[in-house]
């Protein structure tokens, strides 16, 4: 009951939380939007798919807590997420205006480039929905000129273009200066009348540039896009009418090739999902069964488990999710026994769970299985005896498998992730397709309580060389002081909000995240050979 409560409080806390990011700019600014003829990036979003199709939204906390001094940039001023338009499985992408009417931030910059990547791996058609004002001028120097700013969605929109990656635009609303070239680069360019305009300069400063007094329907509006520079292929009256336009180019485009990843008609599992919320701990010291967690999800609640008897403090099982058939690596968090009769910590990873997991991600790749990961990870083991048997190779292994594997991998942050553990089992710096945390879920190099014991431990150390000694109370004080950021920074809000993961999800979507991402990595054929490389055995 306390374990239910507990993660129930959470969800409730992100279901508000969500809530309020959705109102954008706030509700005066999605009013002030309606009285201009316009709907809001999320209405654009929900006209355009199809009836009671799944939206996954990536990245709607990015910006969380963020540029506060600057008034905030919820879900970073942009709404992104994979979704259905005429039955078609596609990423959709839109400003929203209501935020700084759609300026761009630095991670505003970071999200799109998120959402091309997701494009970009899963081969999937994407659409780009524009009102935007341009660059945040006050923070031009974070967003301009680096290889991961601005310049670096055009550059995508040119390789996309060259990948045979369909790419729409609808011109909505502002498109100034270097924000022009993104729906101009895309195969088609569509704008409403009266709201949508594109240009490199607008009326002010083309007035202080070279004199001339234009205003912005003359400079760079719909009729004359469309009917004398023919930049814009075609001009609707108003939102829906353009948005309509953009479900019929989608209803014929052609099929796209499969990688060929296995399913069968979905079966539900045996454990209701919502056990989850009974197995996960309050406290997140004490061990859980996770093989229960996973029964939760997976078809009919069945584990086809490699190696079960070796390794323990890894799951490495075969299951169908929604139908697919996927390899899952997950980190036991209960004690477990090794094979020397000794008693192993839930959560850590040993020398021989490392090498077993190496061998099943080969396995997978090897069978074209995707792989699906769970963190409630507190690190490698450490200490004489581990060092000495070589925990540093068991490691590199794993790390070296879970980098060159080829299908594609999905990441969900269960409990803990820390140090190594977060690298090993496919962190973000490993390319998951996706990443999802639960907001059970905590990231950092170590626990908050660990970091603060061993810096306090390191600061007493240096003031004893130097003479000096600390009284206990100023080492409490210390304590608590790093205790209390790192708590702060182990959030998976601070994460999300920085896009280290793609969201925060109640644990009950887990399966149809993994059912939506394996669908959408199906649209792209594995063209690489798996090949780990040199590995220390």
């Amino acid at each position: 009951m306390a374990n239910q409560q507990s993660t129930q409080q959470l969800i409730e806390n992100l279901k508000e939380r969500y809530e309020n990011v959705k109102l954008g700019g706030g509700q005066k600014k999605i009013e002030a939007h309606h009285k201009k003829g316009k709907l809001t990036a999320r209405e654009r979003i929900n006209y355009l798919l199809d009836d009671e199709a799944y939206f996954l939204e990536i990245g709607a906390f990015a910006g969380d807590g963020m540029y506060e001094e600057d008034g905030g940039c919820p879900s970073g001023g942009v709404v992104a997420g994979i979704g259905y338009i005429s039955g078609k499985q596609c990423v959709i992408v839109a400003n929203d205006a209501t935020v700084k009417a759609g300026a761009w931030f630095p991670i505003t910059a970071k999200k799109n480039l998120r959402a091309q990547e997701i494009s970009m791996e899963n081969l999937l058609p994407i659409i780009y929905l524009v009102d935007s004002a341009g660059v945040y001028l006050p923070m031009q120097a974070e967003v301009f000129a680096d290889k991961e700013h601005f310049g670096r969605i055009f550059r995508n929109n040119a390789k996309m273009s060259a990948m045979g990656i369909v790419q729409i635009s609808a011109i909505m609303g502002s498109c100034v200066a270097g924000g022009a070239y993104l729906p101009i680069m895309s195969d088609e360019a569509l704008i409403v009348e009266g709201t949508g305009s594109v240009f490199l300069a607008g009326p002010y400063l083309v007035k202080s540039s070279v004199g001339e007094d234009v205003d912005a329907e003359t400079l760079g509006g719909a009729t004359m896009h469309s009917e004398i520079s023919g930049v814009t292929d075609n001009k609707y009256p108003d939102d829906q009418s353009c948005l309509d336009a953009i479900k019929r180019h989608m209803d014929k485009i052609g099929q796209s090739a499969s990688a060929g990843f296995d399913k069968k008609a979905s079966i539900s599992p045996t454990r209701l999902v919502e056990e989850i919320y009974n197995i996960l701990p309050v406290d997140r010291l004490k061990p859980y069964d996770m093989k229960h967690l996973l029964e939760c999800i997976t078809d009919g609640s069945e584990l086809d488990e490699y190696k079960p008897d070796y390794g323990k403090t890894i799951i490495c099982t075969y299951a169908r999710i929604d139908g697919w058939a996927v390899g899952i690596v997950a980190n036991q968090r209960k004690m477990v026994k090794s094979g020397k009769g000794e008693m192993q910590m839930g959560g850590v990873i040993y020398g021989e769970s490392a090498d077993k997991a190496a061998r099943f991600i080969m396995n997978c790749n090897q069978k074209k299985i995707p792989l699906v990961f769970f963190h409630d990870v507190t690190g490698f083991m450490v200490g004489s005896r581990a060092e000495q048997g070589g925990i540093i190779k068991d490691g590199a292994k794993m790390v070296n498998a879970v980098a060159n594997s080829v299908v594609p991998k999905f990441t969900f942050i269960v409990g803990n992730s820390y140090g190594a553990g977060n690298y090993a089992m496919c962190g973000k710096a490993y390319d998951p397709r996706l990443i999802y945390a639960w907001p059970t879920a905590q990231m950092a190099v170590m626990s908050g309580a660990t970091a603060a014991k061993t810096l306090v431990q390191i600061q007493t150390a240096t003031l004893k060389a130097q003479g000096k000694e600390i009284t206990a109370e100023a080492e409490q004080e210390l304590l608590d002081q790093i205790t209390d950021r790192y708590n702060e920074e182990l959030s998976p809000y601070h994460a999300a909000a920085r896009l280290w993961v793609d969201g925060i999800i109640d644990p009950v979507e887990t399966r149809k995240i993994i059912s939506v991402g394996i669908e959408a990595a199906n649209h792209a054929p594995i063209t690489e050979r798996f090949n780990v490389g040199v590995i220390q055995v």
